[in-house]
């Protein structure tokens, strides 16, 4: 006779541990958040994929920020961050991918919100307006927030144009 432990028991040993797969880039102005942000984001369990750059030599945030949303949309990283020094130019790069919408978070309470509400699945920083503090406290939150659903996912689906 199997007791209900026993089936529990069986159940978790086959069970697939998932590692959230996190891609991430920067321009010049957020190198130092993002070197800080990857060993952070490690320690805590997530899979990184470093798209750079690794100097603070003057870089264009566009070329970062499509490779961060190319491989979100591929499926290879499962959300993306993002840091350029006001943050605006990599977030606008970013949302010109049709299956991306990035949200601009400069504290962990807009990024809960864009997780929960509008199912963001890439976060952009202002390097240059937070502290490296906060910037782990956004992506935290970020990174562990679900989607709600519900009554947003209407207005979700109607974000992007064709």
């Amino acid at each position: 006779m199997i007791c209900q432990f026993d089936f529990i028991l069986s159940v978790s040993l086959y069970s697939k541990i998932i590692i959230m797969k996190v891609a991430i880039a920067s321009d010049h102005a957020g190198v130092a958040y993002k070197a800080k942000l990857i060993t952070f984001l490690k320690e805590k369990g997530f899979e990184i994929i470093d798209f750079g750059p690794q100097s603070e030599d003057s870089v264009d945030y566009p070329d970062f920020a499509h490779l961060v949303a190319d491989s979100v949309t591929k499926g290879e990283g499962d959300l993306g961050v993002l840091f350029c020094g006001s943050g605006n130019g990599i977030n606008m790069s970013a949302n010109k991918h049709q299956e991306i919408r990035s949200a601009l978070c400069w504290n962990k309470e807009i990024a809960e919100l864009a997780r929960l509400h509008n199912n963001a699945n890439v976060l952009a920083m202002p390097a240059r307006f937070i502290s490296y503090e906060e910037a782990e406290q956004i992506a935290e939150t970020f990174l562990n927030t679900e989607f709600e659903g519900g009554r947003h996912e209407r207005r979700v689906k109607k974000i992007a144009r064709c």
